[in-house]
Order: structure tokens, then sequence, then C-alpha cells
């Protein structure tokens, strides 16, 4: 587990940019956090970083923003709309196992569709300062545990 504290809203992007390198194709993120937390601002960092041009935007309508213009896919997802269910029909498999990045907010409403393993990012406001942002990284899995070392070590 990994914890890091931003200031604002560029720092919680920045972090973002610089965990897409490292990303490989079929790696999977969850990013739970409240509404207003900065799911949709990291998931822009990433986006940048990945080489994707286009505006990104939470697909809370939509459900699934497709990406194909990066060095890979990015499939952002944003669930909050399944919470009563209504997923079956969606495809999971193809998106995570599709050769793109997956980032799915609220991702505990399509928990049992979700592979075993995974990087869970927890994004929360800071009670004190309302710019602030906590962000833990909880790898699941061996390849998320390295994903995390290689990101403490560029952000440290």
């Amino acid at each position: 587990m990994f914890t890091i504290k931003t200031n604002d809203a560029q720092q919680t992007e920045k972090i973002g940019m610089q965990l897409a390198p490292m990303l490989n194709p079929n790696d999977v993120l969850l990013l739970d956090g409240d509404l207003g937390a900065g799911k949709t601002t990291f998931t822009k960092g990433l986006a940048k970083g990945l080489g994707i041009k286009r505006y990104v935007k939470s697909p809370t309508f939509t459900i699934i923003h497709e990406y194909h213009e990066g060095r890979m896919p990015l499939f952002h997802m944003d669930v909050y709309r399944l919470e009563d269910g209504g997923g079956d029909d969606l495809g999971w498999d193809e998106y995570f196992f599709g050769g793109g990045v997956s980032v799915i907010e609220w991702s505990q409403f399509i928990r049992d569709y979700l592979p075993d393993t995974f990087l869970k990012v927890k994004i929360a406001r800071n009670e004190k300062d309302d710019n602030q942002r906590i962000l833990t990284f909880e790898p699941q899995g061996k390849r998320y545990e390295e994903l995390v070392d290689q990101l403490k070590e560029v952000i440290q």
C-alpha cells in the first residue's frame, strides 16, 4: 500500500500522468471515492500520460468511454448507475482483457465481474482542506505490487 497527498487537482492529474507510462495492456485500475473526490481528474492524467488528446469526462450516462488514439486503449468506466444491477450484458472481459487499460469508477457496483488482480486507488478529500486529496494505492496481485513500487520511486 502507498499513500500520497496532493494539494490541488493539477497534482492529482500529474500522478495519473506519472503512472500511465508504467501501465501494460490489460491492467485494471479501480477508482474509489465520493462524488467530486477526483476520480475523473486522476483519469484525465492517465489519458494524457497514454498520449490521448481527446477531452476526458466522466462516462456517468454512457457507462463506458473508449479512447483508442493513445499508446494503448483506455476504457474509462463509471458504473455508478449499475448500483442496482444491470451490467450482465456489457462484456466486461472484453474490456479487462482487450489489450487496453480499464479504469473503473465506483467498482464496488460490479464486484462480481472484476478480475482477481487489480490496482485499487482510493481518493479522499482532506477534511481540513477541500483542495487536498489523499490517494491510497492498494495493489491486489504481484503485478500491481510491482507497479506500486515503481510509482513510489517516481513520486518520492
